[in-house]
């Protein structure tokens, strides 16, 4: 249970995650057709492969010059990815496939607030939010780097949608956020930002 193994370890820990699979048993089009908004979710928690499976499928690596998942815009991979569960916030390193543990207890409730209070985010057992530092794409595209960025995104945000389907699981986009008190929350660097929040838990 993802419980048990992501509470037990301490603030500052690195886990490696189970290995993802590469080969499912439901097809992208039944994905594609199945997927939908849901913002209702049972307690049940998320397995740690369950977890592994959406965050590869978000930006795990699949090439071995580092090639990720998700397109990016001159390779210059600008997002980051945290989870965050009852038992505290992780953060995902592709490089190796693991997770460091930032910090620690249910921080869900305080999220939903800076999310304009939306209630299923303190509710679903698992909230990936994804956030970006822009200076690595607009360092090559200028401006135009910033759109780039969101582009990637949104490509990041399908791909744990469909993901989350073909594990007969459920999500919802949420774009309405308080960026500073998101920023503020997960203490994040002063060069990075919050962009999206996708909710994943077992449908109720």
């Amino acid at each position: 249970m993802i419980i048990f193994l992501l509470f037990v370890l301490s603030k500052g820990g690195i886990m490696e995650l189970p290995q993802p699979v590469q080969i499912g048993e439901v097809s992208v089009e039944e994905c594609i057709a199945k997927r939908r908004s849901v913002r209702a979710y049972s307690s049940k928690p998320l397995t740690l492969k369950e977890l592994s499976q959406l965050l590869w499928a978000a930006q795990g690596i699949t090439d071995p010059k580092g090639l990720r998942t998700a397109p990016s815009a001159g390779a210059t991979y600008p997002l980051e990815i945290r989870a965050v569960t009852r038992e505290g916030i992780f953060h995902y390193i592709p490089e190796g496939h693991k997770l460091i543990k930032e910090q620690s207890g249910d921080l869900r409730p305080k999220l939903a607030r800076a999310a304009s209070g939306q209630s299923f985010i303190k509710e679903v057992p698992c909230n990936f939010v994804i956030s970006c530092v822009y200076e690595r794409t607009t360092m090559r595209y200028k401006e135009r780097g910033i759109r780039y960025v969101h582009i990637e995104a949104g490509h990041v945000a399908e791909n744990i949608h469909l993901q989350a389907v073909a594990l007969g699981l459920g999500s919802v986009p949420v774009g309405a956020f308080w960026d500073s008190e998101v920023k503020e929350l997960l203490n994040l660097p002063k060069n990075e930002e919050p962009i999206y929040i996708i909710p994943v838990g077992h449908p109720k």
